[in-house]
């Protein structure tokens, strides 16, 4: 019976360390198979809440005798998270130094409508454009409905030489 003692014994001490060392395993596949699971989450939850919008700026519609005025394009960005919307965004070509670009809303896109607030515009014929603001709810809805855009003026186009609307 001793030796039938001793022999269990260590029976017992080998399954005892062969669970433990299995349980030592699963716990480390469990972590890794978790860490993995957090990574390739990583991306949606950094996105989480942010919508992004291109644009791209084309010139406004035009008559014969605005041919030496309007002139160019670009492209910008914007990125709204929550109700703030940050626009970037570059242009080249125009006839004439740019004065001033402006987000506006429009009745429905393609169609002009009022200035909701002016962006930071480089005073030449080719730069860049960008800007910050915090949108009313009101605002966020055109916006995601194709209603908002950005017009950039220049000295020889003050109502407008370049203009193009937020697009998924």
């Amino acid at each position: 019976m001793n030796l039938n003692s001793s022999a269990s014994r260590s029976e017992v001490a080998v399954t005892s360390d062969h669970t433990i060392r299995m349980r030592r395993h699963a716990m480390i596949a469990a972590g890794l198979a978790i860490g993995l699971l957090l990574v390739s989450w990583a991306p949606a939850i950094a996105g989480q809440g942010q919508e992004k919008y291109k644009v791209r700026l084309a010139t406004v519609p035009m008559d014969g005798g605005m041919r030496d005025a309007v002139a160019g394009s670009g492209s910008a960005s914007g990125v709204l998270t929550g109700t703030k919307l940050t626009i970037t965004g570059t242009f080249a070509g125009l006839r004439s130094p740019a004065t001033v670009a402006r987000v506006h809303n429009g009745l429905a896109k393609g169609v002009r409508g009022a200035s909701v607030a002016e962006l930071t515009v480089s005073k030449a014929i080719n730069g860049t454009v960008s800007g910050s603001l915090e949108l009313t709810r009101e605002q966020v809805q055109s916006l995601q409905s194709g209603k908002l855009y950005i017009q950039i003026s220049s000295e020889k186009a003050p109502d407008g030489n370049l203009w193009g609307w937020f697009v998924r």
